[in-house]
């Protein structure tokens, strides 16, 4: 746990230090949701504004995620090699993603409501389905990332790799938004639903810590 907090402090610091990248994710999202106001206008239904909201969010990921692995030079990759576990690295970088991508979501949807309103949500299923979904993506993100920086820093792989996986989570998470819509909370739908999708961020997180060592060696 210490090597982890550790790296997970070292990634904030580089991130407070490198702001033009963070700066120019949210910068991404602004313009975007921007354009889509002026292009559906504020009176949509309310199964295109979730689609829309999770393609900007999809999107979003890729440029928040991808330099999690990707920025890193081969000789700190030698440095780290000597001071932490691989499980430490993966798991690290797994849970600054998600924060980064839960707090980037947060503040994505704050701006999309306010261009494009908001239907009527039942928030007590929103938000924790908006919440894992961010973890989602961030952790599956995240391991592509990994895979992609050993085949010599290709983002064309992890665009590649990263969409035909992280596609049924987006559409489940669509699908659990569609749900919120409903007043009903405790429904057998959305409990498989929500369960399918805490069930997805956890096999992607075991399955990281698992795979990741063969990936640390090679």
């Amino acid at each position: 746990m210490k090597e982890i907090s550790e790296l997970i402090k070292k990634d904030f610091l580089l991130e407070l230090r490198q702001r033009y990248a963070i700066n120019a994710i949210l910068l991404y999202v602004v313009s975007t949701v921007f354009v889509v106001q002026l292009a559906f206008g504020r009176i949509i239904d309310a199964n295109t504004w979730i689609t829309l909201f999770w393609i900007i969010m999809l999107f979003a990921a890729f440029n928040a995620v991808s330099k999690s692995f990707l920025q890193e030079h081969q000789t700190r990759w030698l440095y780290y090699f000597t001071l932490a576990s691989p499980q430490s690295i993966i798991l690290s970088k797994i849970i600054y993603n998600s924060i980064l991508m839960v707090l980037l979501g947060f503040l994505s949807l704050l701006l999309y409501v306010l261009f494009m309103g908001m239907p009527e949500f039942n928030h007590a299923i929103l938000y924790p389905v908006f919440i894992l979904g961010c973890i989602g993506l961030a952790s599956t993100l995240t391991m592509v990332s990994a895979i992609a920086s050993n085949a010599g820093n290709n983002m064309a792989l992890m665009a590649i790799l990263g969409f035909p996986i992280v596609l049924p989570l987006l559409l489940l998470v669509i699908n659990s938004f569609k749900i919120a819509l409903s007043a009903e909370i405790f429904t057998l739908q959305l409990i498989k639903s929500i369960g399918s999708l805490f069930l997805i961020d956890t096999v992607v997180v075991i399955m990281a810590a698992l795979l990741f060592p063969y990936l640390w060696h090679k």
